[in-house]
């Protein structure tokens, strides 16, 4: 949580209620909201003890950071407890947000921990910067995750002295609801920390699948985005507007979200940054983002986060943006 001081958003002493009242939903590029469900359903558990024996880190940069940044992290709790209904108590949901502890200064969060989550930006430079700082920070035993959905840890692990420790643990959003984690073992990942890994996901309430080899992108993010590839060719082809390739999948595949209304709810950011990430590695002309993904990412539409993406989220129920 590295910077988080620096719009005077988090004060040392802030309870993790007050702290929710001042970061928004998926701030920015930086902040992942899919980790802050992930966080508080691990502390749900209480065999999971965050304060003291796992720490799930974050870590924004200072760049992402303004006067605003933080203004309703409260959403991103609400939209928990909104997942959460039915599932548990509020007595039980305010518990499990009373045991995450904030703390601005990553070395004071990593120096007891056992086990920490990275979920920063989906670019491979700032999570090497991360992971090189953890590891300075983190006693010799941690386990250093990553949640990225398509970089390899074995291409963050070198930035570290203890690659034998990393791997990828991939949540998929929103955690309270989808129950898959994708767990990698990277090149030097031991078998003990890929058993840790798969049990503290079990323990977490979420069901572990385990992949020995790295690819771009893992399991599902390859078959979803074949899926996906094809939806923007038939856009930018023109054979249909993306609100009726969306129905096309929904009523056709019976998918409860289309492919730009999934893109919409994961930020179109994530989805662009990840796939210059997977060109970065396979050159392949296919894994550049679409010209239609690339002109809303620079224009700032990057979907519900910002109000507006493939969809205008200002009206109920939102308006196809047809530009």
């Amino acid at each position: 949580f590295e910077a988080m001081t620096a719009d005077r958003a988090y004060r040392p002493g802030m309870t993790v209620s007050e702290a929710c009242a001042r970061l928004r939903a998926g701030a920015g590029t930086q902040w992942e909201r899919r980790v802050v469900d992930a966080m508080v359903k691990l502390v749900e558990r209480r065999d999971l003890v965050v304060a003291s024996s796992l720490w799930v880190a974050g870590e924004a940069s200072q760049h992402d950071i303004n006067g605003g940044a933080m203004d309703g992290f409260v959403t991103a709790t609400d939209r928990v407890k909104a997942c959460a209904k039915g599932q548990m108590s509020k007595d039980a949901m305010e518990e499990a947000i009373a045991r995450v502890r904030l703390e601005p200064d990553l070395e004071k969060a990593g120096r007891d921990a056992d086990f920490a989550i990275e979920a920063i930006v989906e670019r491979l430079e700032p999570k090497k910067e991360c992971f090189a700082r953890l590891d300075r920070f983190c006693p010799p035993h941690t386990i250093l995750a990553t949640n990225s959905s398509t970089l390899m840890n074995s291409q963050i692990a070198p930035s570290t002295k203890r690659p034998e420790k990393c791997v990828n643990m991939h949540y998929f959003y929103p955690p309270l609801v989808m129950k898959l984690v994708e767990v990698v073992k990277g090149q030097w990942t031991s078998e003990e920390t890929l058993a840790i890994t798969a049990e503290v996901t079990r323990r977490s309430g979420r069901e572990p699948v385990t992949l020995r080899k790295e690819l771009p992108g893992f399991l599902v993010n390859r078959i979803l985005r074949a899926l996906v590839r094809e939806a923007y060719y038939c856009l930018e082809q023109g054979v249909a507007n993306h609100a009726d390739i969306d129905k096309a999948v929904e009523l056709g595949l019976n998918h409860p979200l289309g492919p730009f209304k999934l893109g919409d709810l994961s930020g179109l950011d994530i989805g662009y940054n990840a796939r210059l990430e997977t060109f970065e590695v396979t050159k392949n002309p296919n894994d550049y983002p679409p010209p239609e993904l690339e002109k809303r990412v620079k224009r700032g539409d990057l979907g519900r986060k910002t109000g507006r993406g493939f969809y205008d989220y200002s009206t109920d129920p939102p308006k196809p943006v047809l530009d």
